[in-house]
Protein backbone atom coordinates (compact mmCIF):
# COMPACT_ATOMS: atom_id res chain seq x y z
CA UNK A 1 0.00 0.00 0.00
CA UNK A 2 2.83 2.39 0.91
CA UNK A 3 4.49 1.40 -2.36
CA UNK A 4 1.40 2.50 -4.30
CA UNK A 5 1.17 5.79 -2.40
CA UNK A 6 4.78 6.56 -3.32
CA UNK A 7 3.99 6.22 -7.02
CA UNK A 8 0.82 8.30 -6.69
CA UNK A 9 3.03 11.06 -5.25
CA UNK A 10 5.55 10.62 -8.09
CA UNK A 11 2.71 10.77 -10.62
CA UNK A 12 1.44 14.01 -9.06
CA UNK A 13 4.95 15.53 -9.14
CA UNK A 14 5.33 14.49 -12.80
CA UNK A 15 2.00 16.11 -13.65
CA UNK A 16 3.01 19.35 -11.90
CA UNK A 17 6.35 19.40 -13.72
CA UNK A 18 4.64 18.83 -17.08
CA UNK A 19 2.09 21.59 -16.39
CA UNK A 20 4.84 23.96 -15.22
CA UNK A 21 6.93 23.38 -18.33
CA UNK A 22 3.90 23.82 -20.57
CA UNK A 23 2.95 27.13 -18.89
CA UNK A 24 6.55 28.30 -19.23
CA UNK A 25 6.33 27.67 -22.96
CA UNK A 26 8.57 24.60 -22.97
CA UNK A 27 5.99 22.15 -24.29
CA UNK A 28 8.59 20.15 -26.23
CA UNK A 29 10.41 19.43 -22.95
CA UNK A 30 7.38 18.03 -21.14
CA UNK A 31 7.85 14.61 -22.78
CA UNK A 32 9.79 12.79 -20.02
CA UNK A 33 7.41 14.10 -17.32
CA UNK A 34 4.29 13.01 -19.23
CA UNK A 35 5.77 9.59 -20.01
CA UNK A 36 6.78 9.01 -16.38
CA UNK A 37 3.34 10.22 -15.20
CA UNK A 38 1.62 7.30 -16.94
CA UNK A 39 4.28 4.79 -15.88
CA UNK A 40 3.90 5.88 -12.24
CA UNK A 41 0.11 5.55 -12.47
CA UNK A 42 0.43 2.08 -14.02
CA UNK A 43 2.52 0.94 -11.05
CA UNK A 44 0.35 2.75 -8.49
CA UNK A 45 -2.85 1.16 -9.86
CA UNK A 46 -1.45 -2.31 -9.14
CA UNK A 47 -2.10 -1.64 -5.46
CA UNK A 48 -5.86 -1.27 -5.98
CA UNK A 49 -8.24 -4.05 -6.98
CA UNK A 50 -10.60 -1.48 -8.55
CA UNK A 51 -7.89 0.25 -10.58
CA UNK A 52 -5.62 -2.68 -11.40
CA UNK A 53 -7.41 -3.23 -14.70
CA UNK A 54 -6.35 0.23 -15.88
CA UNK A 55 -2.60 -0.44 -15.49
CA UNK A 56 -2.27 -1.79 -19.01
CA UNK A 57 -4.05 1.27 -20.42
CA UNK A 58 -1.60 3.53 -18.54
CA UNK A 59 1.32 1.61 -20.03
CA UNK A 60 -0.18 2.09 -23.51
CA UNK A 61 -0.67 5.82 -22.88
CA UNK A 62 2.94 6.08 -21.71
CA UNK A 63 4.13 4.38 -24.90
CA UNK A 64 1.85 6.56 -27.05
CA UNK A 65 3.25 9.67 -25.31
CA UNK A 66 6.75 8.48 -26.15
CA UNK A 67 5.70 8.01 -29.78
CA UNK A 68 4.19 11.51 -29.91
CA UNK A 69 7.26 13.20 -28.40
CA UNK A 70 9.89 11.02 -30.09
CA UNK A 71 8.22 9.61 -33.25
CA UNK A 72 11.51 8.77 -34.98
CA UNK A 73 12.05 5.93 -32.46
CA UNK A 74 9.00 4.11 -33.82
CA UNK A 75 9.29 4.80 -37.54
CA UNK A 76 12.62 3.37 -38.62
CA UNK A 77 15.43 1.40 -37.03
CA UNK A 78 18.26 2.09 -39.43
CA UNK A 79 16.87 1.09 -42.82
CA UNK A 80 14.15 -1.09 -41.30
CA UNK A 81 10.56 0.20 -41.49
CA UNK A 82 9.08 -0.55 -38.06
CA UNK A 83 5.50 -0.61 -39.38
CA UNK A 84 6.33 -3.83 -41.25
CA UNK A 85 5.96 -5.63 -37.89
CA UNK A 86 2.29 -4.64 -37.46
CA UNK A 87 0.70 -7.35 -39.63
CA UNK A 88 2.86 -10.25 -38.31
CA UNK A 89 2.00 -9.18 -34.76
CA UNK A 90 -1.72 -9.13 -35.60
CA UNK A 91 -1.35 -12.64 -37.03
CA UNK A 92 0.43 -13.77 -33.86
CA UNK A 93 -2.38 -12.28 -31.74
CA UNK A 94 -4.99 -14.11 -33.84
CA UNK A 95 -3.03 -17.35 -33.50
CA UNK A 96 -3.09 -16.81 -29.73
CA UNK A 97 -6.84 -16.25 -29.91
CA UNK A 98 -7.14 -19.56 -31.76
CA UNK A 99 -5.11 -21.43 -29.14
CA UNK A 100 -7.49 -20.19 -26.44
CA UNK A 101 -10.50 -21.49 -28.37
CA UNK A 102 -11.77 -24.91 -29.37
CA UNK A 103 -14.14 -26.19 -32.01
CA UNK A 104 -16.70 -26.57 -29.20
CA UNK A 105 -16.92 -22.78 -28.96
CA UNK A 106 -18.62 -22.70 -32.34
CA UNK A 107 -21.21 -25.20 -31.11
CA UNK A 108 -22.53 -22.31 -29.02
CA UNK A 109 -24.37 -21.20 -32.16
CA UNK A 110 -26.52 -24.31 -31.93
CA UNK A 111 -27.03 -23.97 -28.16
CA UNK A 112 -27.96 -20.28 -28.23
CA UNK A 113 -28.72 -19.33 -31.85
CA UNK A 114 -30.98 -16.39 -31.00
CA UNK A 115 -28.44 -14.64 -28.79
CA UNK A 116 -25.60 -15.21 -31.24
CA UNK A 117 -27.60 -14.00 -34.25
CA UNK A 118 -28.84 -10.89 -32.41
CA UNK A 119 -25.33 -10.14 -31.13
CA UNK A 120 -23.57 -10.57 -34.48
CA UNK A 121 -26.24 -8.83 -36.59
CA UNK A 122 -26.54 -5.94 -34.12
CA UNK A 123 -22.78 -5.53 -34.16
CA UNK A 124 -22.46 -5.43 -37.94
CA UNK A 125 -25.42 -3.03 -38.30
CA UNK A 126 -25.04 -0.62 -35.38
CA UNK A 127 -21.29 0.06 -35.40
CA UNK A 128 -20.82 0.49 -39.18
CA UNK A 129 -23.80 2.85 -39.45
CA UNK A 130 -22.65 4.81 -36.40
CA UNK A 131 -19.17 5.03 -37.90
CA UNK A 132 -20.57 6.23 -41.22
CA UNK A 133 -22.74 8.89 -39.54
CA UNK A 134 -19.91 10.19 -37.35
CA UNK A 135 -17.46 10.19 -40.26
CA UNK A 136 -19.94 12.11 -42.42
CA UNK A 137 -20.31 14.91 -39.88
CA UNK A 138 -16.67 14.93 -38.70
CA UNK A 139 -15.30 17.17 -41.43
CA UNK A 140 -12.09 15.10 -41.52
CA UNK A 141 -10.16 14.43 -44.70
CA UNK A 142 -11.45 11.33 -46.56
CA UNK A 143 -8.85 8.78 -45.39
CA UNK A 144 -9.18 9.72 -41.71
CA UNK A 145 -13.00 9.73 -41.97
CA UNK A 146 -12.85 6.32 -43.65
CA UNK A 147 -10.84 5.10 -40.65
CA UNK A 148 -13.83 5.83 -38.39
CA UNK A 149 -15.98 3.69 -40.67
CA UNK A 150 -13.30 0.98 -40.73
CA UNK A 151 -13.24 0.59 -36.95
CA UNK A 152 -17.04 0.38 -37.08
CA UNK A 153 -16.93 -2.36 -39.72
CA UNK A 154 -14.42 -4.47 -37.78
CA UNK A 155 -15.46 -7.54 -35.74
CA UNK A 156 -15.75 -7.71 -31.95
CA UNK A 157 -12.80 -6.79 -29.78
CA UNK A 158 -10.84 -9.63 -28.17
CA UNK A 159 -10.99 -7.91 -24.78
CA UNK A 160 -14.80 -8.21 -24.78
CA UNK A 161 -14.70 -11.70 -23.25
CA UNK A 162 -12.77 -10.45 -20.20
CA UNK A 163 -15.06 -7.44 -19.84
CA UNK A 164 -18.11 -9.73 -20.10
CA UNK A 165 -16.76 -11.85 -17.25
CA UNK A 166 -16.16 -8.80 -15.05
CA UNK A 167 -19.62 -7.41 -15.87
CA UNK A 168 -21.40 -10.62 -14.76
CA UNK A 169 -22.55 -11.12 -18.34
CA UNK A 170 -22.88 -14.38 -20.31
CA UNK A 171 -19.24 -15.28 -21.02
CA UNK A 172 -20.08 -18.34 -23.14
CA UNK A 173 -22.30 -16.19 -25.37
CA UNK A 174 -19.58 -13.51 -25.50
CA UNK A 175 -16.97 -16.03 -26.69
CA UNK A 176 -19.33 -17.42 -29.32
CA UNK A 177 -20.30 -14.00 -30.70
CA UNK A 178 -16.62 -13.00 -30.87
CA UNK A 179 -15.71 -16.25 -32.66
CA UNK A 180 -18.55 -15.95 -35.19
CA UNK A 181 -18.09 -12.23 -35.94
CA UNK A 182 -14.33 -12.68 -36.32
CA UNK A 183 -14.88 -15.62 -38.69
CA UNK A 184 -17.34 -13.55 -40.75
CA UNK A 185 -15.07 -10.49 -40.90
CA UNK A 186 -13.21 -11.46 -44.12
CA UNK A 187 -16.54 -11.54 -45.94
CA UNK A 188 -18.58 -8.85 -44.17
CA UNK A 189 -16.01 -6.10 -43.48
CA UNK A 190 -14.85 -5.57 -47.13
CA UNK A 191 -18.42 -5.28 -48.44
CA UNK A 192 -19.44 -2.91 -45.64
CA UNK A 193 -16.36 -0.77 -46.34
CA UNK A 194 -17.12 -0.74 -50.07
CA UNK A 195 -20.72 0.28 -49.42
CA UNK A 196 -20.10 2.87 -46.67
CA UNK A 197 -16.60 4.20 -47.42
CA UNK A 198 -16.28 3.56 -51.15
CA UNK A 199 -16.70 7.27 -51.95
CA UNK A 200 -13.96 8.26 -49.48
CA UNK A 201 -11.20 5.84 -50.46
CA UNK A 202 -10.71 3.20 -53.12
CA UNK A 203 -11.79 -0.20 -51.80
CA UNK A 204 -10.77 -3.41 -53.57
CA UNK A 205 -13.14 -5.92 -51.97
CA UNK A 206 -11.23 -9.00 -53.11
CA UNK A 207 -7.85 -7.62 -51.97
CA UNK A 208 -9.22 -6.61 -48.55
CA UNK A 209 -10.93 -9.99 -48.20
CA UNK A 210 -7.67 -11.85 -48.83
CA UNK A 211 -5.72 -9.57 -46.46
CA UNK A 212 -8.22 -10.23 -43.66
CA UNK A 213 -8.13 -13.96 -44.42
CA UNK A 214 -4.33 -13.87 -43.99
CA UNK A 215 -4.58 -11.87 -40.77
CA UNK A 216 -7.57 -13.63 -39.20
CA UNK A 217 -8.78 -16.93 -40.62
CA UNK A 218 -5.46 -18.67 -41.31
CA UNK A 219 -3.83 -17.78 -37.94
CA UNK A 220 -7.00 -18.62 -35.95
CA UNK A 221 -7.37 -21.92 -37.84
CA UNK A 222 -3.72 -22.73 -37.06
CA UNK A 223 -4.35 -21.85 -33.38
CA UNK A 224 -7.46 -24.04 -33.25
CA UNK A 225 -5.56 -27.00 -34.72
CA UNK A 226 -2.67 -26.39 -32.34
CA UNK A 227 -5.09 -26.37 -29.38
CA UNK A 228 -6.86 -29.50 -30.65
CA UNK A 229 -3.70 -31.59 -31.04
CA UNK A 230 -1.41 -30.10 -28.38
CA UNK A 231 -3.83 -28.89 -25.68
CA UNK A 232 -2.13 -28.87 -22.27
CA UNK A 233 1.29 -29.84 -23.65
CA UNK A 234 2.64 -26.30 -23.85
CA UNK A 235 1.35 -24.61 -20.70
CA UNK A 236 3.98 -21.89 -21.01
CA UNK A 237 2.33 -20.85 -24.28
CA UNK A 238 -1.07 -20.43 -22.57
CA UNK A 239 0.56 -18.13 -20.00
CA UNK A 240 2.64 -16.22 -22.57
CA UNK A 241 0.00 -15.50 -25.25
CA UNK A 242 -2.05 -12.94 -23.27
CA UNK A 243 1.13 -10.91 -22.72
CA UNK A 244 2.13 -11.30 -26.37
CA UNK A 245 -1.33 -10.07 -27.36
CA UNK A 246 -1.11 -7.06 -25.04
CA UNK A 247 2.34 -6.21 -26.41
CA UNK A 248 1.18 -6.61 -30.00
CA UNK A 249 -1.84 -4.34 -29.54
CA UNK A 250 0.21 -1.73 -27.67
CA UNK A 251 2.98 -1.83 -30.28
CA UNK A 252 0.49 -1.36 -33.13
CA UNK A 253 -1.07 1.64 -31.39
CA UNK A 254 2.37 3.19 -30.80
CA UNK A 255 3.40 2.76 -34.45
CA UNK A 256 0.13 4.41 -35.54
CA UNK A 257 0.73 7.31 -33.13
CA UNK A 258 4.26 7.83 -34.49
CA UNK A 259 3.17 7.55 -38.14
CA UNK A 260 0.13 9.81 -37.75
CA UNK A 261 1.65 12.21 -35.21
CA UNK A 262 1.04 15.37 -37.23
CA UNK A 263 -2.58 14.40 -37.93
CA UNK A 264 -3.17 13.54 -34.27
CA UNK A 265 -1.78 16.88 -33.12
CA UNK A 266 -4.22 18.73 -35.35
CA UNK A 267 -7.39 16.64 -34.90
CA UNK A 268 -6.64 14.59 -31.76
CA UNK A 269 -9.25 16.09 -29.37
CA UNK A 270 -12.06 15.94 -31.93
CA UNK A 271 -11.13 12.40 -33.00
CA UNK A 272 -11.07 11.34 -29.34
CA UNK A 273 -14.57 12.78 -28.84
CA UNK A 274 -15.94 11.08 -31.97
CA UNK A 275 -14.43 7.72 -31.03
CA UNK A 276 -15.83 8.06 -27.49
CA UNK A 277 -19.32 8.75 -28.87
CA UNK A 278 -18.97 5.79 -31.24
CA UNK A 279 -17.93 3.45 -28.43
CA UNK A 280 -20.46 4.52 -25.78
CA UNK A 281 -23.38 4.69 -28.23
CA UNK A 282 -22.45 1.17 -29.32
CA UNK A 283 -22.84 -0.07 -25.75
CA UNK A 284 -26.19 1.71 -25.39
CA UNK A 285 -27.74 0.60 -28.67
CA UNK A 286 -26.33 -2.92 -28.30
CA UNK A 287 -27.96 -3.28 -24.90
CA UNK A 288 -31.34 -2.04 -26.09
CA UNK A 289 -31.28 -4.09 -29.29
CA UNK A 290 -31.09 -7.16 -27.01
CA UNK A 291 -33.81 -5.80 -24.71
CA UNK A 292 -35.99 -5.32 -27.77
CA UNK A 293 -35.93 -9.09 -28.26
CA UNK A 294 -36.62 -9.65 -24.54
CA UNK A 295 -33.29 -11.33 -23.84
CA UNK A 296 -32.16 -11.97 -20.26
CA UNK A 297 -30.23 -9.25 -18.46
CA UNK A 298 -26.93 -11.19 -18.61
CA UNK A 299 -27.36 -11.63 -22.36
CA UNK A 300 -28.27 -7.96 -22.82
CA UNK A 301 -25.05 -6.98 -21.08
CA UNK A 302 -23.15 -9.37 -23.32
CA UNK A 303 -24.60 -7.94 -26.54
CA UNK A 304 -23.89 -4.39 -25.31
CA UNK A 305 -20.24 -5.25 -24.72
CA UNK A 306 -19.89 -7.20 -27.97
CA UNK A 307 -21.40 -4.37 -30.00
CA UNK A 308 -19.43 -1.56 -28.36
CA UNK A 309 -15.98 -3.18 -28.38
CA UNK A 310 -14.16 -3.45 -31.71
CA UNK A 311 -11.07 -5.29 -32.93
CA UNK A 312 -8.76 -2.30 -33.27
CA UNK A 313 -5.80 -4.57 -33.99
CA UNK A 314 -7.44 -5.96 -37.13
CA UNK A 315 -8.45 -2.46 -38.28
CA UNK A 316 -4.82 -1.41 -37.83
CA UNK A 317 -3.63 -4.37 -39.89
CA UNK A 318 -6.09 -3.52 -42.67
CA UNK A 319 -4.91 0.10 -42.69
CA UNK A 320 -1.29 -1.09 -42.92
CA UNK A 321 -2.07 -3.54 -45.72
CA UNK A 322 -3.61 -0.63 -47.69
CA UNK A 323 -0.55 1.55 -47.05
CA UNK A 324 -2.59 4.11 -45.10
CA UNK A 325 -1.52 3.49 -41.49
CA UNK A 326 -1.00 7.19 -40.69
CA UNK A 327 -4.54 8.16 -41.75
CA UNK A 328 -6.88 5.17 -42.10
CA UNK A 329 -5.44 3.63 -38.93
CA UNK A 330 -5.81 6.67 -36.65
CA UNK A 331 -9.34 5.96 -35.40
CA UNK A 332 -8.37 2.36 -34.58
CA UNK A 333 -5.33 3.61 -32.66
CA UNK A 334 -7.54 5.83 -30.50
CA UNK A 335 -10.43 3.36 -30.17
CA UNK A 336 -8.29 0.53 -28.74
CA UNK A 337 -7.10 2.14 -25.48
CA UNK A 338 -10.33 4.11 -25.05
CA UNK A 339 -12.64 1.07 -25.22
CA UNK A 340 -10.56 -0.67 -22.54
CA UNK A 341 -11.14 2.29 -20.22
CA UNK A 342 -14.88 2.60 -20.92
CA UNK A 343 -15.32 -1.18 -20.91
CA UNK A 344 -13.63 -1.48 -17.52
CA UNK A 345 -15.81 1.29 -16.08
CA UNK A 346 -18.98 -0.33 -17.44
CA UNK A 347 -17.89 -3.73 -16.12
CA UNK A 348 -17.21 -2.29 -12.65
CA UNK A 349 -20.66 -0.69 -12.57
CA UNK A 350 -22.47 -3.86 -13.71
CA UNK A 351 -20.35 -6.06 -11.43
CA UNK A 352 -21.99 -4.41 -8.41
CA UNK A 353 -25.48 -5.05 -9.79
CA UNK A 354 -26.87 -8.59 -9.88
CA UNK A 355 -29.03 -9.02 -13.02
CA UNK A 356 -32.66 -8.13 -12.16
CA UNK A 357 -34.16 -11.32 -13.62
CA UNK A 358 -31.90 -13.39 -11.36
CA UNK A 359 -32.98 -11.44 -8.27
CA UNK A 360 -36.66 -11.83 -9.16
CA UNK A 361 -36.31 -15.58 -9.74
Amino acid sequence: MKFSKLFYVLALLSALVAIGLAIAGNKAETGPAVIFLFIALAIAFQGSEKLKGFSYTMVVLSAVSMAMYYPALFKKWGDFDVSVLVVPLIQLIMFGMGTSMSFRDFLGVAKSPTGVVIGVVSHFIIMPLLGFTLAYFSGFEPEIAAGIILIGCSPNGMASNVIAYLAKANVALSITITAVSTSLAPFVTPFLMKFLAGELIEINVWHMMMEIMKMVIFPIAAGLLFNHFFSGKFKWLDKAMPYVSMFGIAFSIVVIAASGRDNLLSIGPLLLLIVLIHNITGYFLGYWSARLFKMKERDCRTVAIEVGMQNGGLATGIAKSLGKLATLGLAAGVFGPLMNVTGSILASWWHKKTPKDEVES
